[in-house]
């Protein structure tokens, strides 16, 4: 399967059979947010989903990147494959430490 990332449409796009699976994302910086994932439904059930994420998720380590998955599809693909935590942007960025004396 190729996975391409067409950049004007903020989405990962994979032709398979003639039917077009997508990956669509938005951008920060150094983070892309996963936010649905759809395949045809002459796709479903070959795990055309799964084998995407895992390519997208490659092309966002490759690129340097870390994930946010907001697509609940790519949120369990993560919780079931570990070794991509390390690229799931972390949400320390909002909480100060405690600072109690």
């Amino acid at each position: 399967m190729r996975v391409i990332d067409n950049k004007e449409k903020n989405r990962f796009e994979a032709e398979v059979d003639g039917n077009t699976a997508i990956v669509e994302y938005s951008v920060k910086p150094g983070i892309l947010s996963i936010n649905h994932t759809e395949v045809p439904k002459a796709l479903e059930g070959q795990g055309v989903a799964s084998e995407m994420t895992e390519k997208v998720l490659l092309q966002i380590e490759q690129r340097g990147l870390k994930v946010v998955p907001v697509c609940p599809f790519t949120k369990k693909y993560i919780e079931k494959h570990s070794e991509w935590k390390s690229i799931v942007a972390s949400d320390d960025k909002n909480k100060k430490p405690s600072q109690d004396n």
